[in-house]
């Protein structure tokens, strides 16, 4: 069966269920852990310290590229790139993508034989943080089309034609972008209404047969990240159940230009203004079947399998910021003078940079750490990689909150305001816009909190999720419990004592200040994280879904600890190595013990907090028995609905595609 591109079926958008969403997404992550992780081990109570230590790096071979790399880059960052006029005209210049492009820094990722320049995870992630510090608009153009455009779902899941055809365009010429959000669809894509209805000419095959025939797509994307100037696209639209397609959520690598695709309007932000972000529309847009990336229905797998390593690029852009916040609360500290000495000598002030240095340190390390284990490829990462997004986006905002507080009025006041009236343009208040986004982009941070949560669970409910199933029959539950009792039978006794309770573990991390201390605090509080986990398991069972501010603030502790342990191996390499290694046991041990207080705080929450009280108080704002509280203010929002219509149908507006060339 298939439907003629002249009366194209209508798409519509699905209707669906809580549980049958929860379907969706439970069908499109990785169900098999393959490969050792660290920090899944870590939520297990199991910290597994052989597995990050000693710290893994780079070939010669590759090192040496990086660095060579870097420096042309770095040299381009500061003679070709104008951050303010960037700002000012909020769009990137067309020369400076232009030589980027001639740079290679849109092929940093794309392997050397497709014209590329084949660098690791750990130099591309070092490349974004410099080229982020220049303006972050770059780093983004250059992320999405690298990390979740083209070049890497063709990487992980492209045939060699589709590579050979894509690839080099991609390394040098084109730029790529991603398309999944709608607008009335973020992060529950099992209401994805865009469609890619088969046109198999008259003949049916199977989903997995040969690459005849095309595809009709109808549809509205939003938020299209580079989408504006995109010259090729990343699309995931729903392929209908028919004879010969198994149909499902299906990824498709689709020509900016083809007819019918309209990219109808730039967005404009908070931050990020040079952002090249759209919406498009697609009215019977034909795309071979060739291009299709994997089998239909591998959409969202091939999404969420991309995203595991393509997360870092965003932490990447945090370290980046941390540095400049830095540089900035140092310089400005000691030249800013209140009674009768430096600020940074206030302890008021001090405790601000002292939380930006030691948090720079650790966020260096979370990233260095999970993008060297990424080239590795011994481990898996994809808890790591969300962890990093997650935290590496809440601190940079809490670091570049402090830079502007440290900065006073100069830090609200914008840099072309502070250039006019002859001080130094410091763009705090842009960094503190800028950054902003991180906490939404690729998952926002509830969502990371709940995908980190459903990966940290996952060996209980592999264990014991039959048993709060409610579809589950008697025996399905019977033999689940069997399962059950026979893995805590062996998993609960090991909570109860480790090695982080012996004084002398882990000394190799005691050097005049002493590390080890911290770790075995990891240890510990590991297995504690553990047991407060399998008790809200037990208390909840079923319920412990709907619990998002417990699985929130578990994943918070995860991540702190996490960071601590990555801080403490990057200060052990850099001492082992002789580069800066008391300075960087100082960083480190600052960071551990301001992390300890959070963490302390965080298990204190688990269970002394206002959330059922909060879930009352929601359900009043909505019935509206607050309103009286709104009263006394005007709001200045205009007209209109809240989600614009996404019927499908041909554009009505101006095409503000602008491939730059």
């Amino acid at each position: 069966m298939s439907a003629s591109p002249e009366t194209p079926t209508t798409p519509s958008r699905p209707t669906v269920t809580e549980r049958e969403a929860r379907q969706v997404a439970e069908a499109a992550r990785e169900q098999h852990w393959r490969k050792p992780s660290f920090a899944k081990e870590l939520f297990l109570g199991r910290f597994r310290l052989d597995l990050i230590h000693p710290h893994p790096l780079p070939a010669d071979e590759h090192a040496q590229r990086g660095e060579e790399f870097l420096a042309k880059l770095r040299d381009f960052c500061e003679t070709k790139i104008d951050g303010a006029r960037i700002e000012r005209e909020a769009r990137i210049p067309d020369e400076v993508v232009t030589g980027l492009k001639e740079l290679g820094a849109f092929g940093m990722k794309i392997d050397t034989k497709y014209g590329g320049l084949g660098l690791t995870q750990v130099y591309y992630n070092k490349a974004l943080a410099l080229v982020g510090s220049a303006n972050p608009s770059i780093g983004a153009l250059l992320s999405a089309h690298q990390s979740i455009g083209v070049p890497q779902p063709l990487k992980l899941f492209g045939t060699q034609e589709q590579k050979e055809k894509f690839l080099p365009r991609c390394a040098r010429t084109d730029i790529s972008a991603f398309l999944l959000t709608e607008p009335d669809v973020g992060s529950d894509p099992a209401r994805l209404a865009t469609t890619a209805v088969p046109d198999d000419g008259g003949t049916s095959r199977s989903s997995g047969a040969e690459s005849g025939g095309d595809y009709i797509l109808d549809g509205v994307k939003l938020w299209t990240t580079n989408g504006v100037v995109a010259d090729l696209l990343v699309v995931m639209a729903r392929v209908p159940k028919s004879e010969g397609h198994r149909g499902g959520i299906t990824a498709f690598v689709v020509e900016a230009a083809s007819e019918g695709i309209t990219v109808e309007n730039r967005n404009a932000f908070m931050g990020l203004r040079g952002l090249e972000n759209g919406v498009t529309r697609f009215h019977r847009v034909r795309v071979p079947a060739a291009n299709r990336i994997g089998e239909e229905g591998q959409g969202l797998k091939i999404a969420l399998t991309t995203l595991n390593t393509g997360r870092l690029s965003l932490p990447a852009m945090c370290v980046g910021a941390g540095k400049w916040c830095l540089k900035i609360a140092r310089e400005w500290s000691a030249a800013r003078e209140q009674w009768g000495k430096p600020v940074a000598l206030h302890e008021a002030v001090g405790s601000k940079i002292a939380f930006i240095a030691a948090t720079t340190f650790a966020l260096e390390a979370v990233v260095d750490l999970s993008s060297q284990m990424a080239d590795e490829d011994r481990n898996d990462i994809r808890i790591e990689a969300a962890l990093a997004k997650l935290y590496g986006s809440e601190m940079a905002w809490l670091m570049a909150d402090e830079l502007v507080q440290i900065r006073g009025g100069r830090g609200f006041e914008t840099a072309d305001s502070l250039r006019a009236r002859g001080e130094r343009a410091v763009p705090a208040e842009q960094m503190l816009r800028d950054l902003r986004i991180n906490r939404i982009f690729e998952g926002s941070t509830e969502i990371m909190h709940l995908l980190i949560a459903r990966e940290a669970v996952d060996a209980h409910l592999s264990v014991a999720g039959d048993l709060i199933d409610p579809d589950k029959s008697l025996g399905d539950k019977a033999r689940a419990g069997a399962g059950a009792g026979v893995f805590y039978a062996k998993w609960l006794p090991k909570l109860v004592a480790g090695p982080g309770q012996l004084p002398g573990t882990f000394g190799e991390f005691k050097h005049g200040i002493d590390l080890s201390t911290h770790l075995r605090y990891v240890e510990r509080t590991s297995r504690k994280l553990a047991r407060s986990t399998f008790y809200a398991m037990s208390r909840w069972q079923g319920r412990m879904e709907t619990k998002q501010g417990f699985l929130g603030r578990i994943v918070d502790i995860g991540a702190e600890l996490f960071a601590m342990s990555a801080a403490c191996v990057r200060a052990e390499l850099l001492r082992s190595r002789g580069e800066n290694g008391r300075e960087a046991y100082q960083l480190a041990d600052a960071f551990c013990r301001q992390a300890r207080i959070r963490v302390e705080e965080l298990f204190g929450r688990l269970w002394t907090n206002t959330d059922d009280l909060d879930r009352k108080v929601v359900k009043g704002v909505l019935s509206g028995a607050y309103e009286w509280l709104e009263q006394g203010v005007v709001d200045p929002s205009g007209d209109g609905p809240w989600i614009a219509d996404a019927t499908p149908g041909p554009s009505t507006k101006e095409n503000v595609h602008r491939p730059i060339r």
